[in-house]
């Protein structure tokens, strides 16, 4: 079991280590040597985990799909509203989605490595089609292409707000793509309830931050 969690926590910090120097400096330029050094372990100890630059850039957008602060709702509008606020308020601080960021939009590396464009269509897609079963829903709407079209403009929401403002105000130009999208697609019903204030991916967080806290730790009996 130590031996299990002291190699979670080298993938962990070999992961994080090749995210600051991808977003720093792109895949081109990223050396393994300098990933060596910020991760502070052995070349034998990454390739264990990842056997070449390719793997690890795999590693770093894998990383990004995560559903750590996913939370069931009522409305699965609001869940999928939700994912995308607690992604604006978390991409500013966390380099492993800003990697993530610049190692899909590389036109030339993503034939080595992929992106993860069609991991978040296909989330996206899911939730739809869940929204849509319930009836939250308009019946024209068809889920795969609304992902997509969704897709893209977030991605281009995401880089005018890096470029204007260095992501200060993504919160609320993805507030404000949300407001745009869902009178097109929801029924009135759903749209109503729906929260998508600039604000909401904070609030999002710190309920999962807290239900954490609250969570009692397992012991060994």
């Amino acid at each position: 079991m130590a031996r299990q969690e002291r190699a979670i926590r080298t993938r962990r910090a070999v992961v994080e280590a090749a995210a600051a120097v991808f977003a720093e400096r792109g895949y081109t330029a990223a050396t393994i040597s300098e990933i060596l050094e910020r991760a502070g372990v052995t070349k034998g100890a990454l390739y264990f985990h990842f056997d070449s630059k390719e793997a690890l850039a795999r590693g770093v957008i894998n990383a990004q799909i995560s559903d750590d602060y996913w939370v069931p709702r009522e409305l699965k509008l609001q869940e999928w509203v939700d994912i995308g606020m607690t992604l604006a308020h978390r991409i500013p601080k966390e380099v492993i989605l800003l990697a993530g960021i610049r190692l899909s939009a590389d036109l030339q590396g993503r034939s080595l490595f992929g992106s993860a464009w069609p991991a978040w269509t296909q989330l996206v897609t899911d939730k739809l089609v869940e929204a849509k079963e319930r009836g939250e829903v308009l019946p024209h709407v068809t889920p795969r292409e609304t992902a997509e079209c969704f897709l893209g403009a977030w991605i281009g929401t995401q880089f005018m707000s890096e470029a204007l403002s260095d992501w200060t105000d993504l919160n609320d130009r993805i507030s404000v793509l949300y407001n745009h999208v869902l009178p097109a697609i929801a029924t009135p019903a759903a749209l109503i309830r729906l929260d998508t204030a600039p604000d909401r991916g904070a609030r999002v967080v710190e309920e999962v931050e807290r239900h954490r806290q609250e969570s009692p730790v397992p012991t060994e009996a």
